[in-house]
């Protein structure tokens, strides 16, 4: 659940560590958030908004003095679909939107060398390698020199890999 911790930067100039945890789900858009904030804000006549902390926002779609319209859109995806945009803003493109995310993605998989075996094999280039020959090809370096080449990146842990494709 996206939240976010709201106060002012007079409040915090001025050593009150006050403010509140809001709930992103609650609101229909940022309009809505930011009413909410200046409301819970209206002991200070003109309040410049401080978003102090932040739980299960995906990298650059909040900052210390900015929310992004895009979490709205990012909650209403799917779970695995937020999974994808909070991997490819954290580790491929910070300022990457949802669609170039979605339209990068190529899956997630147990490791690149599964990855790239499964590519050689759905191109083709796999059926055309001799039996025997198969099973000496070496889909760790096939991998490294696709990522090295610019045309995939990888981001793993833990035994998953998603892979997407470099725009």
């Amino acid at each position: 659940m996206a939240r976010i911790f709201v106060s002012t930067y007079e409040k915090y100039n001025n050593g009150r560590f006050l403010g509140r945890w809001i709930d992103l789900s609650d609101y229909a858009d940022k309009d809505e958030f930011l009413l909410v904030c200046y409301e819970i804000n209206n002991d200070e006549k003109d309040p410049e908004l401080m978003f102090q902390d932040f739980e299960d926002v995906p990298e650059g779609m909040a900052s210390e003095s900015h929310v992004s319209e895009a979490i709205w859109e990012y909650m209403a995806l799917s779970e695995p679909e937020q999974e994808v945009v909070r991997v490819y803003r954290r580790y491929i493109d910070e300022t990457g939107d949802i669609d170039q995310a979605r339209n990068s993605y190529l899956g997630l998989y147990s490791s690149k060398e599964e990855w790239a075996e499964e590519w050689l094999e759905n191109s083709g280039v796999l059926g055309k390698v001799p039996e025997i020959l198969k099973y000496h090809i070496d889909f760790s370096s096939f991998a490294h020199d696709a990522q090295m080449g610019g045309d995939v990146c990888f981001s793993s842990d833990v035994g998953i890999t998603h892979v997407f494709l470099n725009n």
